[in-house]
């Protein structure tokens, strides 16, 4: 998944660019996909920027990488000094949607999410989905509705159906939840 909010219908955020990493021009990444094995293996081209690709920055090949704490450290081609990579420092990395891993079976985009109207089995209207926390031990959807806002959170227990054909997400509160 990538991170929510940051999504153009051809791309997903799948890491942001952090501190240099010694004198070469490697870059600390914190990853923002559950696929970094792949995301940032050599070869693989990402896109910067801050809220969207930036067309005024090049592209960024990757030529090396390896995890390194809770992230990867990462070699772009043409970023060789510390003070190039520090111009790139805080922004985000954005992959094609067309070069992404498939999604296995019952697996969605965080994006597709957004927008979703939640409704409980019984079929009432709690709100739409404005923004995905990712938090542990769950992730939580923001639902804004007429009753307010409801942080419920994103498990199998809960959330028991997703359509996105038909822009629903069903929930299953326990008892409580949409009271807080």
């Amino acid at each position: 998944m990538g991170t929510p909010g940051r999504e153009d219908p051809g791309f997903l955020t799948v890491g942001r660019l952090g501190r240099p990493h010694g004198t070469g021009g490697e870059m600390m990444v914190w990853p923002l996909t559950d696929h970094p094995e792949s995301t940032f293996a050599p070869g693989v081209v990402l896109l910067p920027g801050d809220d969207a690709p930036d067309a005024d920055l090049p592209p960024l090949e990757i030529v090396g990488s390896r995890p390194f704490q809770q992230g990867w450290l990462v070699t772009f081609e043409g970023v060789d000094t510390r003070t190039e990579a520090e111009t790139l420092r805080g922004r985000y990395l954005y992959r094609t949607l067309g070069e992404v891993e498939p999604l296995a079976e019952g697996e969605v985009f965080q994006h597709e999410l957004l927008g979703l109207e939640v409704v409980t089995l019984s079929g009432e209207a709690v709100g739409k989905v404005t923004e995905i926390y990712e938090t542990r031990p769950a992730d939580l959807l923001e639902v804004r509705g007429g009753g307010g806002i409801h942080m419920i959170p994103f498990t199998k227990d809960i959330v028991v159906d997703i359509d996105l054909a038909g822009g629903r997400l069903v929930v299953d509160p326990p008892e409580g939840l949409l009271d807080l």
